[in-house]
């Protein structure tokens, strides 16, 4: 990992305004497609929260006749645990670069900062990659283990391999879920495009009302910039109402001019005070969770997931 990364004088410079938390925080929750599409829960209060989620659903029976005896039935609960974690970034700068700049860096920094943010949760959430270990397991790993992954090999076209029977989205079907959008790779744009259903409609349209917008059987489907999706898991659906997310600590920015900054080993990399530099410090705190709450289409835990994904 880098610890030596410096935005040097050629690099551009200029003053570093103080943000706001909740500005900072929007951006990044456009900024990552997964807190986009899945659904925000009330703020944390601690570390560690558990979620109440059924585990069990009612049975009603008919007693049969008028002195038929009512049986009983039971409702039970478990628990999810959704666990806070950090997520934060550092960037340095030379305090010269910043006094002899001509333009404003924070505007240039800001962006890049949320962005940055925003693919490191969804990677994070999707794929596991430099996933904190007290997080659930990573939706691609948990679709695989619920054998939710659909090879396009073993379909004649790609219609069937995402609408047909067998397809992505009936996996999340047959587990008694909904699919309500898709995250997929940008080369999947032209592929979707060439594909007719058995009347030769197109299955991939864009919604006139919104600019850059695209629904795929009348789910909105997602094709992000920021390098998180792959072209080995081309596409990604599901019912993202059942991700959730909390923020422990909304986003927080911070400027240093004491301090250093190390590597894992320890090593000083920089010494802001001796050597006239600044640092700007990104910060937030959020934990995240998949319930997969019993339904009555598919009560078995280990087969129930409401994600799937296409895989070439």
């Amino acid at each position: 990992m880098p610890f030596n990364n410096v935005i040097g004088r050629s690099d551009v410079a200029g003053v570093i305004p103080i943000s706001t938390s909740n500005e900072l925080l929007g951006g990044t929750a456009q900024s990552s497609y997964t807190m986009r599409m899945a659904r925000k829960l009330r703020n944390m209060s601690a570390y560690e929260e558990r979620l109440p989620v059924l585990s069990a659903l009612a049975t009603a029976y008919f007693p049969g006749g008028d002195l038929g005896t009512v049986q009983t039935s039971e409702v039970n609960w478990a628990d999810v645990t959704i666990i806070a974690e950090d997520l934060a970034v550092v960037v340095p700068i030379s305090k010269n670069v910043l006094a002899d700049g001509s333009i404003p860096i924070w505007d240039e920094v800001k962006p890049e900062l949320v962005t940055a943010a925003g693919a490191a949760i969804d990677a994070a959430i999707l794929y596991g990659t430099n996933k904190p270990s007290t997080w659930p397991t990573a939706i691609i790993t948990a679709a695989l283990a619920a054998s939710h992954n659909v090879s396009l090999a073993g379909f004649p076209d790609l219609y069937g391999a995402l609408l047909g029977t067998g397809g992505v989205f009936s996996k999340i079907e047959e587990d008694g879920y909904q699919v309500s959008g898709c995250m997929a790779h940008l080369t999947m744009k032209s592929a979707m495009r060439d594909t007719r259903d058995s009347a030769g409609h197109p299955i991939f349209n864009a919604d006139p009302s919104k600019a850059g917008s695209y629904m795929l059987d009348g789910v909105p489907c997602y094709f992000p910039i920021t390098g998180i999706t792959n072209t080995t898991q081309k596409i990604i659906c599901g019912d993202w109402n059942q991700l959730v997310y909390s923020m422990r600590q909304d986003v927080n920015f911070e400027v240093f001019t004491e301090g250093v900054i190390q590597d894992a080993s320890g090593k000083i990399i920089y010494n802001l005070l001796q050597q006239r530099m600044a640092a700007i410090m990104l910060t937030m705190r959020l934990g995240f969770a998949v319930p997969n709450v019993i339904n009555r289409v598919n009560p078995t835990l280990a087969t129930r997931y409401p994600f799937a994904y296409l895989i070439a």
